[in-house]
């Protein structure tokens, strides 16, 4: 059974962390019309529609969102699942000579995110590729940075990060819990 350490976010920090990085977005994209946003699977997607929502009541622009399952593209896929399920992407938009903004929850060893550029690269060359991250809780194994944070959270390799939001919880907000407490039926993200 998982074990809350601490709550670290409530649902008011996650909004208003998540309004300054619209901001910044906004500030370093002066033309919006090129920007295009993908969540990560699962809860990348929930939060890049609430940074377009965002963007929306800041620039007057609502940039197009598209969803996208990484675990086809991961190179530890015998860890993650026996029977892997690849939905792919839903990009209601070309990447072609696009800014994409790739959107997820926790950023943690940094394979998910070279998963996902090497997914969006199997679809076309965009101009430039950004990742916005709620929570980036460091111990890095590939050498990526986030352009866009929510928070910044020191963590053991001992410790989880859960991110929960609706849909896929009741509740908004950001937990640490213990290494052990670790579940992988989606209420947990170590991240990746």
């Amino acid at each position: 059974m998982s074990r809350v350490k601490a709550k670290l976010m409530d649902e008011t920090a996650v909004q208003r962390a998540w309004l300054r990085v619209a901001h910044q977005i906004s500030e370093r994209n002066p033309q919006l019309d090129k920007l295009c946003l993908v969540g990560i699977r699962r809860r990348g997607i929930p939060l890049a529609k609430q940074l377009c929502q965002n963007l929306a009541q800041i620039a007057g622009f609502y940039p197009p969102c598209g969803e996208l399952d990484i675990h086809f593209y991961r190179d530890d896929l015998t860890q993650a699942a026996s029977d892997p399920v690849c939905k792919g992407a839903v990009l209601p938009f070309p990447v072609e000579g696009k800014t994409i903004i790739l959107v997820d929850d926790v950023l943690y060893t940094g394979r998910t995110v070279r998963a996902a550029m090497e997914a969006v690269f199997s679809l076309g060359r965009p101009a430039a590729i950004q990742l916005a991250i709620l929570i980036d809780r460091g111990h890095r194994e590939l050498p990526f940075r986030a352009d866009y944070v929510g928070k910044n959270i020191p963590t053991s390799h001992r410790e989880s990060i859960a991110v929960r939001i609706p849909p896929y919880d009741p509740e908004t907000g950001v937990y640490i819990l213990e290494a052990s407490a670790y579940r992988t039926d989606g209420n947990c993200t170590n991240g990746g």
